[in-house]
């Protein structure tokens, strides 16, 4: 009787179309990967240090992505990303026809996990601040949810670095999900992917934080110039809101380019590549 209730409420209520699916795993994606991260920033700034540092941040960020990873990546792949996204249909491994769907998800997506987070906090936050929000100065907590930059950080300097950064992760990421390169593990590519964030955290931090991901920082941006912080937010650190949109971009197209080039052209063809793993076989059995 049991499983004929929920066959029932499958065939009611699931969804047909693959594109959907991709939708909602895309935004459930990116709402935990927001909720983890910007969730310990928010511990670590509102605590003044005390139930946090970078260190918890890096593991916040590389915690929610894996967990995110787990969620959607048998659904959508879990770019969880518009660079990831934009990579992936310049190597045609995602139709650009659900490119929009993916983006649409992503910044829906960051936008309801930020709201999360300021539910969450909403307590400490007004303690804190005595409700008054600032973008910047010693109490600022605009910083909880969007990057922004250090100041000896120059616009040039900072468009390279979240070009730079993005190009890594791409890379990094196309490394650990390409099969016919030594790949990661089976079942061990949310664990990787996790680690590569980690890796970029603790080595391309200072400048401004690592938001490579157009999504996880412009949705909290908006998300805190309507909740109480306004439209500073836009204009904090010479107008910096659209580095983090658009060097990510430049970045995964760069990263696809750059792998494509260097390795992707580069593998055997189906037929040789069959060729080269019997002869492989061979030779092992002639050792043995």
């Amino acid at each position: 009787m049991e499983n004929d209730s929920k066959r029932k409420m499958k065939e009611r209520f699931a969804l047909r179309q693959d594109v959907f699916k991709e939708f909602l795993a895309e935004f459930l994606g990116i709402f935990v990967l927001i909720l983890f991260g910007c969730g310990s920033v928010a511990q670590t700034v509102l605590s003044k240090g005390a139930l946090g540092e970078p260190l918890t941040i890096h593991i916040g960020f590389t915690l929610g992505l894996m967990m995110a990873v787990f969620m959607a990546g048998g659904v959508s792949g879990a770019h969880v990303n518009p660079a990831v996204s934009l990579a992936m249909v310049i190597l045609g491994k995602l139709p650009v026809k659900k490119f929009p769907v993916y983006v649409a998800a992503q910044f829906l997506g960051a936008f309801a996990g930020s709201c999360a987070v300021f539910a969450l906090y909403y307590d400490a936050l007004m303690e804190h601040t005595q409700g008054e929000f600032a973008v910047t100065g010693v109490n600022a907590t605009a910083n909880i949810f969007a990057s922004y930059p250090a100041k000896h950080l120059s616009v040039l300097n900072g468009f390279i670095d979240q070009v730079a950064g993005s190009a890594a992760l791409i890379l990094c990421i196309l490394a650990i999900t390409d099969k016919k390169n030594i790949g990661a593990p089976k079942g061990m590519e949310p664990l990787c992917i996790g680690l590569i964030i980690m890796a970029i955290g603790v080595s391309m931090g200072l400048n401004c934080g690592y938001p490579l991901n157009p999504a996880r920082d412009l949705s909290p941006r908006v998300f805190t110039a309507v909740a109480g912080w306004g439209m500073d937010v836009f204009r904090a650190g010479g107008c910096w809101w659209w580095i983090p949109v658009a060097g990510p971009m430049v970045g995964g197209a760069v990263g696809a380019g750059v792998y494509y080039l260097f390795i992707e052209l580069h593998h055997a063809a189906p037929e040789k590549q069959e060729e080269n793993n019997i002869q492989d076989k061979y030779e092992i059995i002639t050792m043995s």
